[in-house]
């Protein structure tokens, strides 16, 4: 699935700006998912109604369909630029109703004493599946084009919508069926809001990559930062995939290290000073390492957020507060995309990245300070069924 949608969106994105040589356009993909946010809080509530690996094929079937459409119309060379802008919007549509299953699912299979061990796994696997795809779409896109491109994604896609059945674990939720959706909503906002832990999170999350979401405009700040195309776009991917994928693995080697809120500040802090670096080089061997350092701070930061949240949850609430996670991660990404992508257009790449990493360092030093139960959390792994405990 991974491999599928990262094909999509590098092919979308390389044949959009190369189409329409705008920056802004490129960006604007980013207010077609800010619409679709309110979906993603109902995707929560169907994981916690309905069996999940069902609810997983279902929805992937339909990114499947989007795909091949587009495989069709650039096969037929009808492809327009609001093709993509459509076929961005139903998948994203599809993709949030299904999103919440996959983590509400991990807890089912992994024993919860290794659940920090499970979330770091699964990114590491979503990261190698992310790697491969930016090498995929740089030979196929330069070699083949962009239809060869999409009927590869495709082919992959169709692959993936039978994986969910493989899982050896019921997918029906815990507690029975959610039948009444508002209610169902208001009980998880609720819980949300009372949590000591998941409301600094999200800010946290939001004030940062409102003012820095970069990977969607990997094709711009080739452009505009190393004067590349396509193959640009693709080593900068797969060189913050792969720093996402060592980032992942240091969790490995954190369960000593109790203060799990102190490391996702501190990784959090670090990405935010490394936008400064990425904003400010024009070297691309040096552009790589940093890409790469920005993805390992970043997928620490991500894991450690997602494994305190599922540790915290009970699991009838899962898919709810994976879709409010969903809804303030979807939400800062895509207000990101528009915010890079039209201020790269108005005063460059490179000084969008100076601008997000001075915010970013403001805004991390904001949460650190306002919202202490953050820095304070503490988890034991040695005993598994407590919530963690705050100093």
């Amino acid at each position: 699935m991974v491999v599928a949608s990262t094909l999509t969106t590098l092919v979308s994105g390389q044949w959009l700006y190369e189409r329409t040589n705008s920056a802004a356009q490129l960006g604007l993909l980013g207010a077609v998912h800010l619409v679709q946010m309110p979906v993603a809080l109902y995707g929560g509530t169907l994981a916690d109604s309905i069996d999940r690996k069902k609810l997983m094929v279902a929805t992937q079937s339909v990114a499947f369909v989007m795909l091949l459409t587009l495989t069709i119309l650039a096969a037929t060379d009808q492809l327009a630029p609001w093709h993509i802008f459509a076929v961005t919007g139903i998948s994203g549509v599809v993709g949030l109703l299904g999103g919440s299953a996959r983590p509400a699912m991990l807890p089912r299979v992994i024993p919860r004493p290794l659940l920090i061990n499970g979330v770091t796994t699964q990114n590491v696997t979503f990261q190698i599946a992310a790697v491969s795809a930016p090498f995929i779409f740089w030979q196929m896109f330069e070699l083949f084009g962009v239809t060869t491109s999409f009927a590869v994604a495709t082919g992959i896609a169709l692959f993936a919508t039978a994986m969910p059945v493989m899982l050896r674990a019921s997918g029906r939720p815990e507690g029975g069926s959610v039948h009444a959706p508002i209610k169902s909503l208001k009980e998880g906002y609720a819980f949300i809001m009372g949590h000591q832990l998941l409301p600094g999170l999200f800010l946290l999350d939001m004030g940062v990559t409102v003012v820095s979401f970069y990977r969607m405009l990997f094709p711009v700040f080739a452009d505009q930062l190393y004067g590349l195309g396509a193959s640009g776009t693709g080593l900068l991917s797969a060189a913050n995939s792969i720093g996402s994928i060592l980032g992942s693995s240091v969790v490995f080697f954190t369960d000593r290290f109790r203060r799990k809120g102190k490391l996702v500040l501190f990784a959090t802090l670090a990405y935010a000073f490394l936008l400064f670096a990425f904003g400010l080089n024009t070297v691309f061997a040096i552009g790589l390492v940093i890409v790469a350092a920005l993805g390992a701070m970043d997928s620490i930061g991500m894991t450690m957020r997602q494994a305190i949240a599922q540790l915290t949850v009970p699991d009838k609430l899962l898919g709810r507060a994976s879709s409010a996670h969903s809804f303030t991660a979807m939400g800062a990404n895509n207000v990101g995309q528009i915010e890079v992508g039209v201020l790269s257009a108005a005063i460059g790449a490179g000084s969008t990245m100076v601008v997000g990493g001075a915010i970013s360092v403001v805004a991390v030093l904001t949460i650190w300070w306002f919202v202490p139960g953050i820095r304070r959390y503490r988890y034991d792994r040695n005993n598994p069924f407590g919530h963690g405990e705050q100093d």
